[in-house]
C-alpha cells in the first residue's frame, strides 16, 4: 500500500507513532535502519559526484540516522566524514554509531571543501529551540560556501510545527522525512528552507500514523464526495443563486471579478448587488451576470425575501464598513452561508464578538483574510510567536464558528471543530491584485450550490491554484477569473487516497 503523503502530523504525535509503533512490536532499530538507507539513497542519487559526503551528527536518534546513512555511503564506495556528538550509550543511536566505522570528529572541526555535501543529521523535527553556538557556525559556514544540504526529518534549527525558523537554520536542498509529513514542512518558510521533500516508508503500519491532529496537505479526498453532481433534469436555480455586493463606482472591479469566479464555479445565477450610482458601470461589464441595484438596508431585507437567493459574497471593493456590518447582519438573520473577504473582515475589526454570535449554530460564514486582515481582526493571534499559522486559524475559527481560510502561500484552512487543511501547490504566479477576490467568488459559487463550508473551501483553494497554472505566469486577475472551471469529479476521484 503507497504511504499517505495527505495526512499531516506534529513532532509530537509523530513521537507518539514511534511509541505506538515499539509497543506493538516493530523493531525501532530497524526503524532507524530504513531511515538512513533512505537518506544514503537520495544522496547517492542526487549528488553521484560528490567528492566527500559530511554527516553532523546530534546525540539523538536522528543522529543515529546519520550514522546508519554514514554506513551505507561507505559501502557503496563514497567518502564520509562524520562531525558531531556521540550518542548516549544504549540506544539505537549508539548502536548506529557503533556499527559505523571511522571516527566522529567534533562539530567545529569540520571545514568545507569544494565538492562537500552535508548530511544534517543534527536535530530534525523535535527541535523547538535555538540551536547552539557551534551548530549556528556550522549553518553559517555551510550557507557561506554554497555547500548542499540534505536535510534528516527537518532541517536543523526549523521547527516542525510552525514551520519557522527557532534561530540560525540550514537552508537544505532536499528533506528526507519518514512516515508523515510535519506541518514545517509545508508551512511558510518551512516549505522553502526544506527544499525538495522525499516522504519515506521506514515500514510503520499505516493503521498507526494517525492523531488526533486532524491536520492535512489539501487534496481532493477532503470535499470529493460533497462536490456539486450533475443532474439532468436540474435548472439554474437548482445550482444556486450567488449575490455577490459591490462596492461604489470607483471600486466596483473587484465585486466584478468574485461574481465571474462565482459563475465559472458553477452557480446556476449571480446577481451583482450595486450602489445605484454603479450599476450602469457593472451593466456594461456583464452578460450573463444578473444586476441589482440596492440603495440601504430596507432594500436589502426586501431582496432577501427571495429564498432562491443561497450564498452571499461581501467585502471585495465594498468600502463603507459601517453598511458592511449592517448588512452583514442581515445576512446573518438569513441563514445562509456568507462569504466575508477584504472589506467585510475589515469592518468587523472591532466588533469581532458581534460577529461571532451573529453566526452562532451551524457553521455558514466563511472569511478569507490574508495576512494584513487577519491581524486586524485577530490581533491577539497575530502577536502570539508561540503559536502556529494553523494554531491561529483554529483559533480565530473557533472564536467565529466560522472557517477561516487565512490565504498566503502555505494558505491554511481551518474549520471551528479543528480540522484543517494546508495548501502546498499553489503556483507563485497567484499573488497579484484581485487574486483573493477571486477566490471570494469562487468560495462563494460552491456554497451556492450547498458544499459544506469546510469543504467548499478546500476545494475553493484547490480550484484557484488550477485556475492559475492554466492561466500562467504573468496572468492579472481577470485572467484568473477566466480560467475558473467547475470541479472535475473525476479528477478529484483520481486524487483521492
Amino acid at each position: 500500500m503507497a504511504i499517505d503523503d495527505t495526512r499531516l502530523v506534529t513532532p509530537a504525535a509523530m513521537g507518539a507513532i514511534d511509541a505506538a509503533a515499539a509497543r506493538g512490536g516493530i523493531d525501532s532499530f530497524t526503524l532507524m535502519q530504513a531511515a538512513g538507507a533512505h537518506v544514503a539513497a537520495v544522496v547517492l542519487a542526487h549528488y553521484p559526484d560528490a567528492l566527500r559526503v559530511v554527516v553532523v551528527c546530534g546525540p539523538g536518534n536522528n543522529g543515529g540516522d546519520g550514522h546508519v546513512a554514514a554506513r551505507l555511503l561507505m559501502q557503496s564506495g563514497v567518502a564520509v566524514a562524520r562531525f558531531g556528538a556521540p550518542p548516549k550509550p544504549g540506544g539505537d543511536a549508539a548502536r548506529a554509531f557503533t556499527e559505523c566505522p571511522g571516527s566522529l570528529a567534533p562539530l567545529e572541526d569540520w571545514q568545507p571543501r569544494a565538492g562537500d555535501v552535508v548530511i544534517d543529521a543534527l536535530f530534525g523535527a523535535g527541535l523547538d529551540r535555538a540551536v547552539g553556538d557551534d551548530v549556528a557556525a556550522v549553518i553559517a559556514r555551510a550557507e557561506a560556501t554554497g555547500t548542499p544540504v540534505v536535510a534528516v526529518d527537518l532541517p536543523s534549527g526549523l521547527s516542525g510545527r510552525t514551520g519557522a525558523p527557532t534561530g540560525p537554520c540550514f537552508r537544505a536542498e532536499h528533506t528526507v522525512t519518514f512516515a508523515a509529513r510535519k506541518p514545517g514542512h509545508l508551512l511558510m518558510p518551512g516549505r522553502a528552507l526544506c527544499g525538495r521533500l522525499h516522504l519515506c516508508d521506514i515500514g510503520i503500519p499505516a493503521r498507526l500514523i494517525a492523531s488526533d491532529d486532524r491536520l492535512w496537505r489539501n487534496h481532493p479526498g477532503l470535499y470529493s464526495d460533497h462536490l456539486p453532481v450533475a443532474d439532468a433534469a436540474a435548472h439554474k436555480y437548482t445550482h444556486g443563486h450567488l449575490a455577490v455586493f459591490s462596492g461604489p463606482l470607483i471600486s466596483s472591479g473587484a465585486a466584478r471579478l468574485a461574481a465571474v469566479a462565482g459563475l465559472r464555479a458553477g452557480a446556476g445565477l449571480v446577481t451583482v448587488a450595486s450602489p445605484p450610482n454603479a450599476v450602469l458601470t457593472q451593466a456594461s461589464h456583464f452578460t450573463a451576470i444578473m444586476q441589482r441595484a440596492l440603495g440601504g438596508a430596507d432594500a436589502l431585507a426586501d431582496w432577501l425575501g427571495d429564498r432562491r437567493l443561497s450564498a452571499f459574497v461581501l467585502g471585495p471593493g465594498f468600502g463603507d464598513a459601517d453598511k458592511a456590518r449592517a448588512f452583514t447582519r442581515q445576512l446573518a438573520d438569513t441563514g445562509r452561508p456568507v462569504v466575508l473577504d477584504a472589506d467585510g473582515i475589515t469592518a468587523h475589526a472591532a466588533c469581532r464578538d458581534a460577529l461571532g454570535a451573529a453566526f452562532g449554530g451551524a457553521v455558514r460564514l466563511a472569511l478569507t483574510p490574508h495576512e494584513g486582515e487577519f491581524a486586524r481582526l485577530f490581533p491577539d493571534l497575530a502577536k502570539d510567536p508561540a503559536l502556529s499559522k494553523v494554531d491561529r486559524a483554529r483559533a480565530a475559527a473557533a472564536m467565529l464558528n466560522a472557517v477561516v481560510v487565512y490565504k498566503g502561500a502555505d494558505t491554511v484552512i481551518a474549520a471551528p471543530d479543528g480540522r484543517s487543511a494546508i495548501n502546498a501547490d499553489a503556483p507563485a504566479w497567484l499573488a497579484t491584485a484581485g487574486s483573493g477576490d477571486v477566490l471570494a467568488g469562487i468560495l462563494g459559487g460552491l456554497l451556492a450550490q450547498a458544499m459544506p463550508v469546510f469543504e467548499a473551501a478546500c476545494a475553493a483553494v484547490a480550484m484557484h491554484g488550477l485556475a492559475a497554472r492554466r492561466a500562467g505566469i504573468g496572468m492579472t486577475a481577470e485572467d484568473l477569473a477566466g480560467q475558473v472551471r467547475p470541479p472535475d469529479h473525476s479528477a478529484a476521484d483520481a486524487g483521492r487516497t
